[in-house]
């Protein structure tokens, strides 16, 4: 199945730009080096340093973010929202976004639940997106 990201829809560069590794192995984000970048499907990875863009070659399914960089509430409602890179955090070892800080903290309200409903929409709407 072709996985479908939330990128930038003319240079197809996911994470705004930002460093897929960086937010697992820094614990906070790094804008990417354009000179550093690797393909991934369709779509292009910026990274900080040569040794991310290496680990992320390695295993790059870990390093996607979670229901394709979408706003993980937007997607527990079947709703497509952009993100705001200061929203993310590592759940269950993946990269979580939100639309909004106001968001993210409607979200954490019941983050096991909303998790779980974005989950199962996020199944429905990748194939269908990716038609």
């Amino acid at each position: 199945m072709r996985r479908i990201l939330n990128a930038d829809p003319f240079g197809k560069i996911a994470l705004q730009g930002y460093d897929p590794v960086a937010f697992h192995s820094t614990g906070q984000p790094m804008k990417g080096n354009p000179s550093i970048m690797a393909e991934y499907g369709d779509y292009k990875f910026v990274f900080a340093s040569e040794e991310n863009k290496t680990t992320f070659e390695k295993d790059p399914l870990k390093y996607l973010p979670a229901f394709g960089g979408y706003c993980a509430f937007g997607v527990s409602i079947r709703v497509l929202f952009p993100v705001e890179i200061d929203t993310w955090e590592i759940v269950d070892g993946r990269l979580v976004l939100q639309y909004t800080t106001e968001v993210k903290q409607m979200f954490d309200q019941d983050k096991a639940g909303n998790l779980q409903k974005a989950r199962e929409k996020w199944a429905q709407m990748e194939p269908e997106m990716a038609k």
